[in-house]
């Protein structure tokens, strides 16, 4: 009976082979080339490795088969592309804008926020959302930059002047946090909040983990497999950690108005200025009008609590190590800050960032070397043709940043920290979809121009005030498959008084 269902089974995996290989989407991808796998099986096998192996793997994957190859597995088609030009065609279209795989990873904790959502749902949404994210209202954010920022370095002077080594980025996710909390959701009592937030940020890095676990495992993609596995359950508990924070960040807004009688368009005051309406009061007021539920606004409070600090935190702690390795730069960054400055202690404002034109060069060089996000998907419902090949429709297209912002041919020795690749008599010929940190097109990433005037403020409140040392060294990085881009250990650097 036993070889009977055995055989059975056999065959019927034998079958379904054939089906896809010879269906016209099968021919279609045997022209593609790529990992061979096995029969039914594909490529489903590959990854079951470490992180780490897992991102090296996909680095090899790449100058194995050119920029431009697939994987497969069972009746799930991937292609992955490196070169700008499918870049550009896939990203500039509002033809290719649905997301789906890996994206459904993160939707047990970020639902259909506006990084995950599609269709109608998706325009209204970052419709809405982009009115909190307009120029006038980012500048009205840099008094807020500068606040936290000053708590963050007296911080820093207290505690880790002169040692051996500091990790950074514990620090800078709590005070990216704050920001977050003040400029998007109006919230600047931090005390309330703060004795979940420790849970927060460890729940944060467990959840990525358990998605990118699940990704490389086709098996575990249906729900009901997932679910009994020990790092589904481990999911869970992240989640319940994690919504506990956004719950509380919607009912200490809402007690606030309620307390403070704030009506739609009113000012509210961020650190003794005025400004207009927080995102999460145009949610709020949007479910009064009935046209969001309060699921609605969990999920996009999710959204932006993860993705207005992790992603800078990252970046901050990247660009760091970079310039303590690099005197040259530093010594730069500093004589711009100088020139700008003087001795005086006067406050930062918006006229200071914008001559900031260096520091602005060493943010976007070391985006491309480590972008926060080191690699975005498409999901595609039509046939497209891509570097000469027709893609069959619902395929998903895996577009590796990482690897782009390291085409030799567009930047010469494409490893080492060059800020002055991005001034612009260097920058004019680039092509436009070479360099795509934040993604581009129409889901590009609403808080770009946010995340480059804060990472402007810290640096160069940071760099007036110490001095950076090596500790870790570029050489020293180990990256491991993840959401965001991590390495294996953490990274420190060394902190001296300019005093």
């Amino acid at each position: 009976m036993f070889v009977y269902i055995l055989l059975t089974i056999i065959m019927f995996l034998i079958l379904l082979h054939i089906y896809f290989r010879y269906s016209r989407e099968g021919k279609l991808m045997a022209k593609i080339p790529g990992r061979k796998g096995l029969t039914f099986f594909g490529n489903a096998f590959e990854f079951l490795k470490s992180p780490e192996e897992t991102f090296q793997l996909l680095r090899k994957t790449n100058k194995i088969y050119g920029d431009f190859n697939k994987l497969q597995a069972f009746d799930m088609r991937a292609i992955n592309i490196y070169n700008p030009d499918d870049v550009e065609k896939l990203l500039s279209s509002n033809r290719f804008t649905k997301k789906y795989l890996p994206y459904t990873f993160l939707a047990p904790w970020l639902s259909q926020g506006l990084v995950l959502s599609n269709g109608e749902k998706w325009r209204k949404r970052r419709k809405l959302l982009t009115t909190a994210f307009h120029f006038n209202i980012l500048k009205q954010f840099v008094q807020t930059f500068v606040h936290e920022s000053e708590f963050f370095f007296d911080e820093l002077d207290k505690e880790e002047i002169g040692k051996e080594k500091t990790d950074l980025h514990p620090l800078l996710s709590w005070t990216l946090q704050k920001v977050m909390f003040a400029t998007a959701f109006g919230i600047t009592k931090h005390e309330d909040l703060k004795s979940v937030t420790k849970i927060y940020f460890d729940s944060v890095l467990s959840f990525c983990n358990t998605a990118t676990y699940r990704a490389t495992r086709p098996l575990l993609y249906p729900d009901i497999i997932f679910n009994l596995t020990k790092t589904g359950k481990q999911q869970r508990k992240d989640i319940e950690h994690l919504h506990k924070l956004t719950h509380s960040i919607i009912h200490e807004r809402k007690e606030f108005i309620r307390n403070n009688n704030v009506v739609e368009n009113d000012d509210y005051e961020i650190i003794g200025q005025k400004t207009r309406s927080a995102m999460l009061d145009l949610l709020l007021e949007k479910e009064k009008e009935g046209e969001i539920y309060y699921d609605g606004i969990r999920e996009e409070v999710d959204t932006f609590t993860f993705g207005g600090h992790d992603t800078c935190a990252v970046a901050h702690n990247f660009l760091i190590m970079r310039i303590a390795n690099d005197p040259r730069v530093q010594d730069l960054i500093y004589e711009e800050q100088q020139r700008i400055f003087g001795d005086s202690c006067r406050p930062l404002t918006i006229e200071d960032l914008n001559e900031m034109k260096y520091l602005e060069c060493c943010i976007k060089e070391s985006l491309r070397l480590h972008p926060s996000v080191p690699v975005i998907a498409r999901y595609i419902t039509e046939d497209v043709i891509l570097s000469g090949h027709t893609v069959p429709a619902n395929s998903i297209i895996l577009i590796h940043i990482y690897d782009l912002h390291r085409r030799p041919e567009i930047y010469p020795e494409p490893e080492k920290f060059i800020p002055e690749r991005f001034l612009p008599e260097n920058s004019i010929n680039r092509h436009p979809y070479a360099y795509i940190p934040f993604s581009a097109g129409p889901r590009n990433c609403i808080g770009q121009k946010m995340a480059m005037l804060e990472m402007k403020t810290y640096m160069s409140g940071l760099m007036r005030r110490f001095r950076l040392q090596p500790v870790t060294r570029p050489e020293d990085l180990v990256y491991k498959l993840d959401v965001m881009l991590r390495t294996t250990k953490p990274i420190y650097v060394k902190l001296l008084s300019r005093k």
